[in-house]
């Protein structure tokens, strides 16, 4: 496959892999070594702050002795820089981002390096996007947030819907539900450490709890039709289930207003997405949606409490560098429903699916062919810098890739 003819083709690297010695990060270069190989079609590194580490997490993955190691520090500006001017595209795995991100999404804007990450702090974000995105259109770096679980399955699920939509009634649907129908798995714990920032960073900054409740928090100066808030027990008729709330919902939801946004309102100014989970039909559906809120509720309302935080951190996360074994990752798998209405009541529907657990097996591979989607199929001539979501910057190229190497499945229902 051809490379793009871009800005950015006078760089030692298409990847590199920052924050390759945590659990994730090493999920990402184990599965470019064992897709890709060293040396081949694609050029990529790995880099961290800890050389020995590096070389450990290198033997570990079974990746020959040439691997590059780059030496670079979430704290260390300069050494940033460097990494940032010889990559293509540079791999973010170190979070919680609004801990941690600032300066590498700096360097790349700066060096008109591409970046990825698996950023769900929408706090952090609409920071970043008013801060850099001018910058980075400047620069011609492409900025992508979100690049796993959250928002991957739900912001391409949504565009794939509307194409079908547009194939089969002439134009997009008003209105879009997503249900989550299965998931078999973990959230990461770069998920939850993320979670636990963001709880900190609203009692530092009660402000910020206006940005997360806000659909349009990353679209900036635009304010849309209210939207359905899914945080209580519903019964959908068009589903025909009750609902109990999906604790994602918050970032992914934003995510999809701001591909619409960016797509020039693709989906319309008026359009309207929610988020929630299945619990099935019937009085035991209903009794499901009720008890998983009561928890979520519960659970949500200890998280305000900093000896609760303390004792997550301690007790619950996992330490730097652990993670689920090999059979739970790959027992995972999730399956996602979109539903899209038209004024009339017609519908269309259809689905996402995943092959590995959410949190880490189908996230690695996920960002790693996001990654190389931006390097081998879309050039910055068709989409140039800014501050991107992995729809409007890559849209139906990006689908077609991860159906065929990462183990999606997008697929029209009825």
């Amino acid at each position: 496959m051809e490379l793009n003819q871009n800005t950015h083709m006078n760089k030692d690297f298409d990847v590199i892999v920052f924050g390759a010695t945590g659990f994730t990060g090493r999920l990402v270069a184990e599965y470019l070594n064992t897709t890709y190989g060293v040396g081949g079609d694609v050029k990529w590194a790995v880099a961290g702050r800890n050389a020995g580490k590096l070389a450990q997490v290198r033997d570990l993955i079974g990746a020959p002795k040439d691997l590059p190691l780059l030496s670079a520090d979430a704290s260390d500006a300069a050494s940033l820089e460097r990494i940032a001017l010889r990559a293509r595209v540079v791999i973010t795995t170190v979070g919680p981002y609004q801990l941690h991100g600032e300066p590498l999404l700096a360097a790349c804007v700066k060096a008109g390096t591409d970046y990825v990450d698996l950023c769900g702090e929408p706090g952090w974000m609409a920071l970043m996007i008013a801060k850099y995105e001018a910058q980075a259109k400047a620069s011609g770096a492409r900025i992508v947030f979100s690049c796993g679980f959250d928002s991957i399955p739900f912001d391409l699920g949504v565009l794939y819907l509307q194409d079908q939509a547009r194939q089969r009634f002439g134009s997009a649907v008003p209105r879009v539900r997503g249900r989550v129908r299965g998931m078999k798995g973990t959230f990461s714990g770069g998920t939850v450490a993320s979670m636990l920032a963001t709880f900190e960073s609203v009692g530092r900054d009660p402000s910020l709890a206006k940005t997360l409740a806000n659909p349009f928090a990353l679209v900036p100066g635009f304010k849309g039709p209210a939207q359905p808030k899914g945080t209580a027990v519903a019964y959908d008729e068009v589903a025909k289930s009750w609902l109990s709330p999906f604790v994602m919902a918050t970032i992914n939801t934003k995510n999809v207003h701001r591909t619409n946004a960016l797509l020039g309102h693709a989906f319309g100014r008026d359009f309207i997405y929610d988020e929630m989970m299945l619990e099935g039909d019937g009085s035991a559906g209903e009794s499901r949606a009720k008890s998983h809120t009561r928890k979520s509720r519960i659970q949500m309302a200890l998280l305000w409490f900093a000896p609760t935080r303390a004792l997550l951190r301690r007790f619950a996360l996992p330490k730097p560098g652990e993670g689920p074994s090999k059979r739970a990752r790959d027992a995972g798998n999730y399956d996602i429903l979109f539903i899209g209405e038209r004024a009339d009541g017609s519908t269309v529907r259809a689905s996402v699916k995943g092959d590995k657990d959410p949190g880490y097996g189908s996230t690695c591979k996920m960002i790693a062919e996001t990654a190389l989607c931006l390097v081998k199929d879309v050039s910055p001539a068709v989409t140039g810098g800014g501050i991107w979501t992995p729809g409007a910057a890559m849209g139906m190229a990006l689908i077609k890739r991860l159906q065929a190497r990462a183990g999606l499945t997008f697929a029209l229902e009825g």
